[in-house]
């Protein structure tokens, strides 16, 4: 039995890191991609996870599975195809703030068919985790939401993370489409706060929360807030935890990071089909927020993710740092 199966991109960030002697920007080449990284952090924290995707016949694409084979992620469930594989360069603002440049016209990630999908993957999981990008374009539209009616159809928890890239979409409202056809699956859903705007039109959390929630009749919601903290929505309404204070270098990964330590947590603690309690809501988010912080004092998606020592130390150094 595997823990959680993800389905999507896996990819190639080009993360900056500063400029030549002529003033040229340097980039580095680090394994990424949502799905790539919530379940790489999910190993790392000693999840038994299994990827579904599609890559390249070319270097990129070895450097991918040998990345997650190296990391503990299964990769039974990978195809290949003719098309390269995808490439995101990724530039950070002072603050570490990201914004994107892709190059998948087409993507390896795009080329995932149904036909490449084991099903006996989907049958053999507790959580089936998807993100959006695998609905931008066929055949990985229609991949995804057969993966998605077949993992419902063995009654398997469906985590979402709704990773909205603007420029991947032919327009923001086949976006909004999309992403709202797999909402109606999801179980356990994370957004950020402008993904949450993006879907309810509204910026106040409280309220769209509860929208979201209440459409969907999801069993968890979760906004993510940088390091402003974190919020969930469940059966007793809005939780609430602030963020850690951290330098962040990159926040590449940081998201994915964050839900990978919510479904550790839910995991661990057995909760998956459990109504939670407010205070252990908030412990769940204060790990998933450690997550998060950790991620963004390091460069690079896979790379960033911790061990379960490394993230144990970081939040034990993080409360002496808060007493003294």
């Amino acid at each position: 039995m595997t823990d959680v199966v993800a389905l999507g991109e896996i990819l190639i960030d080009f993360t900056s890191q500063g400029e030549n002697e002529y003033g040229n920007p340097i980039f580095v080449a680090n394994p990424g991609g949502a799905p790539g990284n919530v379940l790489v952090s999910l190993s790392l924290l000693g999840i038994c996870t299994e990827f579904i995707g599609c890559i390249g016949r070319d270097r990129f694409g070895e450097l991918l599975v040998s990345t997650l084979n190296d990391k503990g992620v299964q990769t039974n469930g990978i195809t290949y195809s003719e098309a390269k594989t995808t490439l995101a360069f990724v530039h950070n603002d002072q603050q570490g703030e990201r914004s994107f440049s892709f190059y998948r016209q087409p993507g390896a990630d795009m080329m995932l068919a149904k036909e490449n999908i084991d099903l006996s993957l989907l049958s053999k999981t507790k959580i089936f985790h998807v993100g959006s990008i695998s609905m931008t374009n066929e055949p990985s539209r229609e991949a995804t939401l057969y993966a998605l009616k077949c993992a419902k159809q063995h009654d398997k928890i469906i985590s979402f993370d709704l990773n909205l890239r603007p420029l991947l979409w032919e327009s923001l409202a086949d976006a909004k489409e999309q992403i709202e056809a797999i909402m109606h699956f999801a179980n356990i859903v994370k957004v950020s706060e402008e993904e949450l705007e993006f879907l309810t039109s509204t910026n106040d959390i409280s309220i769209g929360a509860k929208q979201l929630y209440e459409k969907y009749h999801l069993q968890l919601l979760f906004v993510t807030m940088g390091d402003k903290g974190s919020y969930s929505y469940g059966e007793d309404g809005l939780v609430y935890v602030p963020g850690m204070k951290v330098k962040a270098i990159d926040t590449t990964g940081c998201g994915d990071a964050f839900f990978a330590g919510i479904l550790y947590e839910l995991l661990k603690r057995d909760l998956l089909s459990q109504n939670i309690k407010r205070e252990t809501l908030k412990q769940i988010l204060t790990f998933g927020n450690a997550m998060g912080a950790y991620v963004a004092q390091h460069r690079g998606g896979i790379p960033s993710m911790p061990t379960l020592q490394q993230i144990e130390e970081f939040i034990l150094k993080h409360l002496r740092t808060e007493v003294n």
